[in-house]
């Protein structure tokens, strides 16, 4: 499977996969995926973050392959700077976050848009979410959103999940799925759309059909994406459910230099 490094495509979750608590990658991390692109790998990222909260990445980690944003509602290009790939959610998106913030005024809420982000219930969980993004997003009612709806991510304590939960999935909303995607976060996003259905899409781009793809990931709205690819690989800190569905589940965490164990394991194969 490894045989040739440069057919090779490693697509790595972010937050708790590639990305240690502190949010600035490893050194040894880093310095593993430089030898894997010398070697003629691709390496890029699958994040729930918009275009302009992963934007820092491209540049830091020198990306010259599209990555996945909005945990699969788009692929950007970090190159040409374009979306090659949007889902949007459908117009009934609206009508049905307005309804459970009626429902549920304790739910953070922001609509992450193409090209931009709104926050429409300013909740100190939201406020968190927004730092961790480090982005500037737009405040407004939920009518007052403009662009395109790719995604709604609502915030609380993890003490509110299930029951927050349970009210979702005793609603019956229609043309839209929600996923948990950190033990604060549950998000809208159009049916059928996940990281998974993006990297199905990855594989259609030009050039990209006869690629290894290696999926890593820690949490939940991971599992989609890596039982697409073609190696599932998961660090050590990986939610139970993660593990039981990855191929490989490495010996350290996203702490102690995952990524670099993984790019070791590959190169090695090398031929």
């Amino acid at each position: 499977m490894f045989e040739d490094p440069s057919k090779v495509c490693i697509i790595t979750d972010l937050d708790g996969t590639f990305l240690p608590k502190s949010k600035i990658p490893l050194p040894q991390d880093l310095a593993a995926v430089r030898r894997f692109e010398a070697a003629g790998g691709l390496f890029s990222i699958a994040t729930g973050r918009t275009v302009q909260a992963a934007s820092r990445y491209p540049e830091q980690l020198g990306l010259k392959s599209p990555m996945i944003v909005f945990n699969g509602a788009a692929i950007y290009d970090p190159l040409t700077k374009q979306l090659l790939y949007t889902h949007p959610l459908p117009e009934t998106a609206r009508e049905m976050t307005a309804s459970i913030l009626a429902d549920n005024p304790h739910a953070g809420a922001e609509v992450l848009c193409t090209d931009e982000t709104w926050v429409v219930n300013n909740t100190p969980y939201e406020q968190e979410h927004v730092r961790i993004c480090d982005v500037t997003p737009k405040y407004g009612t939920v009518g007052e959103v403009r662009g395109t709806w790719l995604k709604v991510l609502f915030a609380m304590s993890p003490d509110d999940i299930p029951a927050f939960i349970r009210y979702i999935d005793g609603r019956g909303f229609a043309h839209v799925d929600f996923m948990r995607s950190e033990k604060k976060f549950y998000e809208m996003l159009p049916e059928g759309v996940s990281k998974g259905s993006a990297l199905t899409a990855y594989r259609e781009l030009p050039g990209m059909g006869d690629y290894t793809f290696v999926a890593v990931g820690d949490f939940d709205n991971d599992i989609a994406m890596l039982r697409a690819a073609d190696l599932a690989v998961c660090p050590q800190n990986a939610a139970a459910s993660v593990k039981q569905c990855a191929d490989l589940v490495l010996s350290r965490t996203c702490e102690e230099g995952a990524m670099e164990e993984l790019i070791d394991h590959i190169l090695a194969k090398r031929q």
